[in-house]
């Protein structure tokens, strides 16, 4: 089938926030006597700030009645650590353009809150080139199940087999190629040499480097 359709991930892809999930994390966590190594928290980058805190509380024995107080915490302060310190990752006016001028449908999907995609379109810039928004929050489960993504394909009234997605974490290659989907990562740079990323359709440094040789070869 013809692709036609891109979705985009948002934290770490199109807006250097993973970061600033680790510092809400490490500042809230503390409060509760946790303390993540780099190692374990990069094992639960991309999934929803629900199942990120259950997991972590199961693990250190802190009482689950007072999760949904923590998670709360986390978003609010990374809302506020965004609009404060915020930055646009390179390449996305590019990539944008790219889809944008090829006549593709848009649309974003992430595992966090609504409010964080309203918030990140705006400060991007991109209100009229978004055709639809998807956020996992509020599904049964999150990346690396693929719902958020066949959801977003619903919106945009696309087969999930046209779709193109951008990831740059695991879990989110892995729920972008349960989808049926092909999927570009861009992993941080620490990360870029792992086996782990074979499993997506293309490998690239900087959503900069992405034009029509990429594009040929996903649409081969």
């Amino acid at each position: 089938m013809p692709l036609d359709t891109v979705i985009f991930d948002i934290d770490g892809l199109l807006i250097d926030s993973e970061p600033l999930w680790n510092e809400a994390a490490t500042e809230v966590f503390k409060q509760y006597g946790i303390t993540l190594t780099e190692q374990q928290y990069v094992t639960t980058t991309g999934l929803r700030t629900k199942e990120f805190v259950d997991q972590w509380f199961g693990y250190f024995g802190i009482s689950k009645e007072r999760a949904a107080e923590a998670e709360r915490q986390i978003i609010a302060s990374v809302l506020k650590k965004i609009e404060e310190r915020g930055s646009v990752m390179k390449g996305v006016q590019h990539i944008f353009n790219f889809f944008h001028d090829k006549g593709f449908k848009i649309g974003l999907a992430t595992s966090s809150p609504q409010e964080l995609i309203d918030f990140v379109v705006k400060m991007l810039g991109i209100e009229e080139v978004i055709n639809a928004t998807a956020s996992a929050q509020e599904l049964p489960y999150g990346k690396p199940h693929p719902q958020v993504y066949l959801d977003c394909a619903a919106k945009l009234g696309s087969e999930p087999t046209s779709c193109i997605c951008f990831e740059d974490s695991f879990n989110g290659m892995i729920a972008a190629k349960a989808a049926r989907m092909k999927c570009v990562v861009i992993p941080n740079h620490a990360l870029l040499k792992e086996e782990r990323w074979s499993a997506a359709d293309l490998k690239l440094s900087s959503l900069q480097n992405f034009g029509d040789l990429h594009f040929g070869v996903l649409s081969a």
